[in-house]
């Protein structure tokens, strides 16, 4: 079986393409580990940003759009000011925003790890010992209490599984970032 080789000019695209992100991966991922508090923060204001820009265009729809019920009108236009008014709160208290972003980003997985842990519990029952389930059962039980108990764990100490989460979202792009560059200098050779 011959093996078919793309085009030069676009293996070497390709090759300059992954060399190029995995490098940004690396460098972000280096950020994260050496500045994490920051990153954080800049992670905030670009919601912040996205925030009062759909702020705004929520009220220019309510203002531009003649479409719309006066009813849906108000409430497009409540929801941009609201939106509006978070942003400024959020680019003014950016410190507490940053931390109130990552308490509710741990809280809600610590709360997804527990619903993921109940519900492979549930998987267990009613199969009448057949099935794909089944003939893992024990493993399939293991894991829903890992689950579980790792849900509690984040909802015991959720900044504490924020920073951790980010340390490791920083180590990943690292490793994932190198993997990437020598995949990128090894390919097309």
């Amino acid at each position: 079986m011959t093996q078919i080789s793309p085009p030069v000019d676009i293996a070497r695209s390709l090759r300059i393409l992954t060399i190029v992100t995995g490098a940004i991966a690396v460098v972000m991922g280096a950020a994260i580990l050496t500045w994490p508090l920051k990153t954080a923060a800049t992670i905030t204001i670009f919601i912040a940003i996205y925030t009062l820009i759909a702020g705004a265009v929520d009220i220019a729809l309510a203002i531009f759009s003649r479409g719309l019920g006066v009813w849906m009108r108000i409430g497009t236009a409540v929801l941009g000011l609201l939106f509006i008014a978070a942003s400024i709160v959020a680019f003014a208290n950016l410190e507490s925003t940053t931390v109130l972003l990552a308490f509710f980003v741990a809280i809600m997985l610590g709360v997804s790890w527990i619903f993921d842990g109940v519900l492979t519990l549930f998987s267990t029952r009613g199969q009448g010992g057949a099935g794909p389930v089944a003939a893992s059962r024990g493993w399939t039980i293991a894991y829903a209490i890992l689950s579980i108990l790792a849900g509690i764990a984040v909802l015991f100490a959720p900044l504490l599984a924020a920073v951790w989460v980010w340390l490791l979202i920083g180590i990943s792009l690292v490793v994932f970032g190198i993997v990437q560059i020598v995949r990128g200098v090894k390919l097309g050779r």
